[in-house]
């Protein structure tokens, strides 16, 4: 499972080293990771195998000619690039994918379970601070909507 939040400097090659619990996770058929443009934020999405098979398996519950699966092929499956690891643990940064979401030095690599993310450093500060207050004001919601479900069954 990918976790944690990491900084990371990008170098002049649009190089990044891939945090060594990432590397370990994302193994398949080839020594690297896949990345495509997010469809659900204006960030990089990554990971292994596992990613790839699950958005493969979304995309085949589809009918051929589907709208939507003709979106999720054209943005992830021809939006992926696959990167290999080089000696020291790093990818280099498809150059496209960089101007597109603004990476060019500092970027923060987030783990979120069977992918990541790769953002650029500012534009995450302002998406973590968007999330953690989804997550406040959800969590309240899910507790208040238990304690009623209790409240009900208890009468």
């Amino acid at each position: 499972m990918f976790v944690s939040t990491f900084e990371k400097q990008l170098d002049a090659k649009r190089r990044i080293v891939v945090p060594q619990e990432f590397r370990a996770l994302a193994s398949g058929p080839f020594d690297g990771i896949i990345c495509f443009p997010s469809i659900e934020a204006d960030c990089i999405e990554g990971g292994g195998k596992t990613l790839l098979d699950r958005y493969l398996g979304v995309i085949d519950e589809m009918d051929f000619g589907d709208p939507l699966r003709s979106a999720l092929e054209t943005s992830i499956l021809g939006g992926m690039a696959k990167m290999s690891f080089d000696t020291a643990g790093r990818v280099t940064l498809p150059e496209g994918l960089c101007d597109m979401f603004g990476l060019s030095d500092w970027v923060v690599v987030v783990g979120l379970g069977d992918r990541f993310q790769i953002w650029e450093r500012e534009a995450f500060q302002a998406h973590r601070a968007a999330q953690r207050e989804m997550a406040r004001d959800g969590l309240a919601q899910l507790r208040a909507a238990q304690r009623a479900a209790r409240a009900g069954l208890g009468a």
